[in-house]
């Protein structure tokens, strides 16, 4: 059964601090205020008619929930606890900043129905998020883990690649880091320049230089290849498009793209496409075969993974699903030899 998630967004809710990145309210296309229990109650029984399902969470996104008054967490949770005690809402999940978890709040949200919390991580090197205006240390990071872990509560950390004064360096120490701390999902959203925040005036003055789009892809390709290694999902690589976003009217600078993932996807694929190609002579007429919802990645948006490989001499007649395949694997053939792959095993960005 697919997984059905009603989003509320409650942009910049909460947050004690405004970091120089933030403008949530352009991020989700959202205005800053909070939903009443009968916009709740009326939008998750929409969502389970327009879904087709029985069941749903509920995710409110954005802002800072455990910062928010006890009465107003009170106020988005409890119109949900009829819904919990039915079962046609199986969980619910918050954002928050991770020096905003106390053992109080989260077994007042545990006892709600908060089974995950998201964490806005970024970073963890205290000069960069001293320059990102966060407000707190890498150690709160830590701190708020051992907490939720403790409660049983599942946790995702958001990372922020391409902030000011961090580079590829800093991003791997990150992920690695968040890694070891044993996350249940993970989001990566490089960092991009709103109109109207701070990191837009740095970027104005010429303080800070956003990563460009290839460089945030050739970072991003190599953390979603080691979370992939370890484990651990990652729901979400790059700034979900809102309408302004998309067509630029909000946005200054950055690597945005709208299809940012697949370029990411794709990049990893093409990497492992080019170390196996090599077995074969540069004559060989190639047949590529990959689990049907690799077919896109391996092919490149726009097909440019096999542009690439005929451009430097390589004849690939096709590329074909199939549904016997893992998606992790892949097979090369020239009607002669076979080679197999697996993304996840034969691919390594250490060496």
């Amino acid at each position: 059964m697919k997984r059905v998630i009603v989003p509320f967004f409650i942009a910049h809710q909460g947050c004690p601090f405004q970091c120089v990145f933030c403008d949530q309210e352009k991020i989700t296309g959202s205005a800053a205020v909070l939903p009443t229990a009968a916009e709740i109650k009326s939008r998750v029984a929409d969502w389970l008619v327009s879904s087709g399902v029985a069941v749903v969470e509920v995710a409110f996104y954005g802002g800072t929930f455990t910062a928010l008054s006890q009465g107003e967490q009170q106020a988005l949770l409890e119109p949900l606890q009829p819904l919990l005690a039915s079962g046609s809402v199986s969980a619910v999940r918050v954002s928050t900043r991770p020096d905003c978890i106390t053992a109080g709040n989260v077994a007042f949200l545990r006892q709600s129905g908060v089974t995950l919390i998201e964490l806005g991580v970024q970073s963890m090197d205290n000069a960069v998020l001293a320059a990102a205006g966060r407000g707190h240390d890498a150690l709160a990071t830590v701190n708020a883990f051992a907490i939720l872990k403790s409660a049983g509560m599942r946790v995702g950390a958001q990372l922020m690649p391409g902030l000011p004064g961090a580079g590829r360096g800093e991003a791997l120490a990150t992920l690695r880091t968040i890694i070891s701390l044993q996350p249940d999902i993970l989001r990566i959203y490089p960092a991009v320049v709103l109109k109207g925040t701070a990191l837009a005036k740095m970027y104005e003055s010429g303080s800070f230089l956003p990563l460009s789009l290839d460089e945030a892809v050739q970072i991003c390709k190599q953390l979603l290849h080691e979370a992939a290694q370890a484990g651990v999902p990652v729901i979400r690589v790059g700034l979900q498009p809102t309408e302004d976003i998309a067509k630029g009217a909000e946005l200054l600078a950055g690597p945005f793209h709208p299809a940012f993932r697949q370029l990411v996807e794709s990049e990893r694929w093409y990497d492992l496409l080019q170390r196996l190609v090599a077995a074969f002579p540069l004559d060989a007429k190639l047949a590529i075969h990959v689990a049907p919802a690799r077919v896109a990645d391996v092919v490149g948006q726009r097909r440019s993974n096999i542009s690439c490989l005929r451009s430097s001499g390589r004849q690939v007649a096709a590329v074909t699903a199939d549904a016997n395949l893992e998606e992790s694997r892949i097979l090369i053939t020239d009607g002669i030899k076979t080679v197999a792959g697996d993304i996840l095993t034969d691919l390594d960005y250490h060496q």
